[in-house]
């Protein structure tokens, strides 16, 4: 077998020219950095108005240039333009075909700018559009959230803690407690937005250009809100990447508890809440099984979005300043983590749109396991001036006193609970029905229902 032959072999079938079509294979991003074709003549036609407007190239050229873009752009839209690997990237596929449109003036586009400061400039200008469209896929969900709060601000359930029935709550103070989740996330997205709103365009290779070029016109035009202070760093920094991801990550975790809940709230069990069937499956087998496969899809994508703020960590993690090629894995990472992230959302808020409570379920749940034995020992200290630890051990020993006779707490009788603590009143009792107990709690930002319709009026007004 001849060396060449041995070679292909070794390539295998796929590569069928050896290893230049490796070389090819691996080089080439045009597969997925396509996606990044309108942020790429966004900014080409920012470059070259400003090239025009500090007499660097022509009026005529940049006219030329501005309507052949246009043209490539309706060809993406429209998917005629054709892509090809061999020209690597969507900045050179765009380059190609604009000199086949308009010929000469094609080649002073470039003039005082690289592909290093263009691909960070293409790359932060679709992560911001991410991060816009999590930010509106993050108000959605708030106010689908606000929905249920508002109209079940008065259903009891139970509040847990180790998944144990713990004290009861209101389904509108459990909602309540995602909103302010959620408006965390959208905290941290507008937050990493601000502060990644600088322009890298023009930092050039790395140490800027010598052509009298207007960074601040180009700022200006693409939305920035200044050019990037030192051309270093402008083109080898990808924390605007890690923030998105790190922010989608945090995110996904709190959509992912959400689901949990859903599931176990969903099951035969507990029969807290009924999923719709546009978010449920059934089984090929079981006829009675209704899946809340949406939500259980929500809770594994948090797997892929971590697993790819991951992944950029380490490829960033050991580069040296400007420009690695390295850099080339940074966007598959952020692509598939915002497709994740906003089906995640979508999802989710059709999925709170549509659900309903189980009253009745919801009730009788937060009833059981002794859940006021807590409104008992402060009734004790309240009432008696007991020290709470004490009204602690009065309160343990009628909570073990109802739970051998297989009763609760309410349905002791006013002599049981005299013969562990002699001053006890019937007055007692108000305070041991789960709809007493959660409007007592009227701490800001207790469960009282009266709080939970505070809250939702503030964060209803907040988000206008």
């Amino acid at each position: 077998m001849s060396d060449k032959k041995q070679s292909n072999a070794m390539w295998g079938g796929r590569f069928a020219s050896g290893p230049d079509a490796i070389m090819e294979a691996i080089n080439a991003s045009i597969d997925f950095d396509q996606r990044m074709a309108r942020q790429d003549i966004e900014g080409s036609r920012a470059h070259a108005a400003m090239l025009a407007q500090q007499g660097i190239i022509t009026d005529s050229d940049a006219e030329a240039i501005r309507e052949g873009l246009l043209t490539v752009l309706s060809e993406i839209e429209t998917g005629t333009f054709k892509y090809s690997k061999a020209l690597e990237d969507i900045h050179m596929n765009v380059e190609a075909r604009l000199k086949e449109i308009v010929g000469e003036p094609a080649g002073r586009l470039h003039t005082g700018r690289s592909r290093n400061d263009q691909v960070a400039l293409d790359f932060k200008l679709w992560t911001r559009d991410q991060f816009d469209a999590a930010i509106s896929g993050l108000d959605a969900l708030i106010k689908a959230l606000l929905v249920q709060a508002e109209e079940h601000a008065d259903v009891v359930m139970p509040g847990f803690t180790h998944l144990q029935v713990a004290q009861p709550v209101t389904w509108g103070h459990h909602m309540m407690a995602y909103v302010e989740m959620f408006a965390r996330d959208k905290s941290r997205m507008m937050d990493a937005r601000a502060r990644m709103n600088e322009s890298p365009l023009g930092a050039a290779a790395l140490a800027g250009t010598g052509f009298n070029i207007d960074r601040d016109m180009t700022a200006k035009a693409l939305g920035f809100d200044r050019p990037s202070a030192n051309s270093l760093d402008a083109v080898s920094d990808r924390d605007f990447a890690l923030e998105f991801l790190s922010s989608s990550s945090i995110c996904a975790t709190h959509l992912s508890r959400f689901a949990e809940e859903l599931v176990i709230w969903s099951s035969a069990q507990f029969r807290f809440v009924v999923l719709s069937d546009r978010f449920s499956t059934g089984s090929s087998i079981m006829p009675q099984k209704k899946n809340p496969d949406a939500a259980e899809l929500i809770r594994a994508k948090v797997g892929r979005i971590n697993g790819s703020l991951v992944g950029l960590l380490t490829v960033m993690k050991g580069l040296p300043l400007a420009y690695s090629k390295d850099m080339q894995e940074d966007k598959e990472q952020v692509f598939d983590a915002a497709d994740s992230l906003m089906l995640a959302l979508a999802a989710m808020t059709g999925m709170v749109g549509d659900m309903k409570p189980n009253v009745e379920s919801l009730e009788v749940a937060a009833a059981s396991g002794f859940s006021t034995a807590t409104d008992l020992a402060d009734w004790l200290v309240r009432e008696l001036g007991m020290p709470f630890r004490d009204a602690h051990h009065v309160t343990g020993a009628l909570v073990k006193m109802a739970e051998d006779g297989g009763v609760d707490l309410p349905d002791l009788t006013l002599e049981q609970m005299q013969s562990v603590h002699a001053d006890i009143t019937d007055a007692v009792f108000g305070v041991l029905g789960v709809h007493n107990s959660v409007a007592s709690r009227l701490s800001y930002g207790g469960t009282a229902p009266k709080r939970v319709r505070e809250q939702v009026a503030r964060w209803t007004k907040e988000l206008g």
